[in-house]
């Protein structure tokens, strides 16, 4: 029994109740979402709810009178081994040892799709991430939105979403020829401009272009620039989604920037919010009235010269992603536009849209990589800069998705090279691939005894303390992918694996799964290697969420 089946069972209850005046509730006032948790101490069941402490004022009575209530016609329930009354309203539930084993059959038989829902269904999400500009490659930062980007995806789609993963490549402005001046200046041997790009890399890009144009670097300045500008772009670009996919991340969609300002779709934008009523001019440029909507000023669209402002773009690639069909924009970005969000939740509001819904903008923060202790520091311009090849290099994808997925992406993270390249249980990447693996090898040396998991053996033979402690993990996970993807947190699949595998190992070391020697295998150890299997599927689920490999080896 899973705690959804739980939840069930009691919403069911307090449905029979109403209907039969036992409890002076209105059939309205029984909630769709029944709350059923793990309890932190032993021995007080296998679940808890408080749903009595939560009705029983507007039942007309205490908790612990609605509770008892509850409790008795609970325990009448299939599944259920017993319900208890605790502290001032608790409902503290124990599954039957043969409904509780029911899980692993239940994973066994879902295969791939166990832990998928359908909250998202039928919603179209537009998932925007890393989006660096073509000027560098990716920095620690854009990595971490890479892995938690591509993760978020993977959560939503076994939410039940329509997901498109898209990039939006900053190939118009000012960086742009900034980048180009510096390839030029390095093909000719000259100093890089003040605020141009420096690396190693601007010298690469620059000697592979004069390859293929030696005569670029010896053109009149405008003609050479924009020959450095064109190719340079192409190559970074390239670059940057060579990583990409090297690191396990692909985009359903590049959207080009220079697209919006030459196909009009600033203008378009701009007419739209003119008829919406929330547009003006004044001082001989175009502004709109993001105050209004809560942000801090208005802010100009349209500058006085003509040109649009950097908010023109937002809100032509805005606009163009609703007409593209998609009910949800979110746009992961960095510390350092923090300050953007308000204004950006204005524009949402101000094309007659829902800030939070329509647009949600997740703020991801800075990320250091430690080696000896000490911060490896990076510096785009002063070519320092610590890039995803660098972390792949150093840690391994597998490594560097798993360490950069499992933090709160509103919190800082020091990386320890030392900790996350050790084949050790202090590593946690490796402590859940090793619990998968440990899984995978139990299950061949089954194989080789004659023994395969059979869904349809009897598990109420799994009445160990440590068996029931795993099924009780396994039958979480649908909750912690609904969970990640409701709360947009990817880290919650990763501790959740953490905590599964420490329960599998402990489980491993106190119950025996196959048979000794001559023994013959009975019921036990085919329910045991039913449990085992399931595990395996859950881990490996979880994993690819992470876009993490479970390993059948290690």
């Amino acid at each position: 029994m899973t705690p959804d089946q739980l939840a069930t069972a009691v919403r069911d209850v307090l449905t029979g109740l109403v209907a039969d005046g036992a409890i002076a509730l209105d059939a309205a006032d029984v909630p769709q979402d029944v709350t059923i948790e793990r309890p932190r101490q032993k021995g007080h069941g296998d679940y808890a709810t408080n749903v009595a402490l939560q009705l029983a004022k507007k039942a007309g009575t205490n908790p612990r009178e609605l509770a008892a209530t509850l409790a008795e016609r609970l325990a009448e329930q299939a599944g259920v081994g017993g319900v208890e009354v605790a502290g001032p309203g608790f409902l503290n539930i124990t599954v039957d040892a043969g409904a509780q084993g029911q899980v692993a059959a239940q994973v066994v038989r879902a295969g791939e799709r166990y832990g998928a829902n359908d909250a998202f269904a039928g919603e179209r999400i537009n998932l925007e991430f890393v989006s660096a500009n073509p000027t560098g490659p990716i920095h620690l930062g854009g990595v971490r939105w890479a892995a938690v980007g591509d993760a978020l995806g993977r959560i939503f789609t076994a939410s039940g979403a329509q997901v498109t993963r898209e990039y939006y490549f900053n190939d118009h402005g000012s960086q742009i020829d900034r980048f180009s001046s510096s390839l030029l200046a390095s093909a000719r041997g000259e100093a890089v401009p003040e605020d141009g790009y420096g690396g190693q890399y601007i010298h690469d890009i620059a000697a592979a272009i004069v390859a293929q144009r030696p005569d670029a670097p010896g053109l009149p300045d405008a003609e050479a620039q924009e020959v450095f500008r064109a190719l340079g772009v192409e190559m970074m670009f390239a670059e940057i989604k060579q990583s990409l996919h090297d690191f396990g991340v692909d985009f359903d969609v590049y959207f080009h920037e220079d697209d919006l300002h030459r196909s009009g779709a600033v203008g378009r934008a701009v007419d739209r919010l003119r008829e919406l009523g929330n547009v003006y001019e004044q001082d001989g440029a175009v502004w709109l009235a993001t105050e209004r909507f809560g942000d801090d000023k208005d802010r100009v669209i349209i500058k006085s010269d003509g040109q649009g402002a950097y908010l023109s773009g937002d809100l032509a690639y805005y606009l163009d992603k609703r007409e593209r069909g998609f009910d949800r924009c979110l746009i992961m970005l960095g510390a350092d536009h923090h300050g953007y969000v308000g204004r950006m939740m204005a524009m949402c509001a101000a094309f007659g849209d829902q800030p939070g819904t329509n647009l949600e903008i997740l703020i991801g923060q800075m990320v250091n990589l430690v080696r000896d202790g000490e911060p490896m520091r990076m510096s785009k311009r002063a070519g320092t800069v610590v890039t995803i090849d660098d972390i792949v290099g150093a840690l391994g994808v597998d490594a560097a998705r798993y360490v950069l997925a499992r933090y709160s992406s509103d919190s800082n993270i020091d990386i320890d090279l030392d900790l996350w390249t050790k084949a050790s249980n202090d590593n946690p990447v490796y402590y859940v691939q090793y619990a998968h693996a440990r899984v995978a090898s139990l299950l061949r040396n089954a194989a080789d005894l004659g023994l395969t998991a059979d869904d349809q053996v009897d598990t109420s033979t799994l009445v160990h303390e440590k068996e029931g402690e795993l099924l009780r993990a396994l039958a979480e996970f649908p909750r912690v992918v609904a969970a990640a993807a409701e709360l947009r947190e990817p880290h919650r699949v990763a501790r959740y694996l953490e905590e599964t595998a420490g329960i599998y190992h402990r489980f491993y070391d106190n119950c025996r799964v196959l048979p000794m020697g001559d023994e013959e295998a009975g019921d036990l150890h085919r329910a045991r290697l039913l449990l085992v299997a399931a595990t395996r599927v859950v881990l490996a689920n979880g994993l690819h969420l992470l876009g993490v490999s479970a390993p059948e080896r290690m």
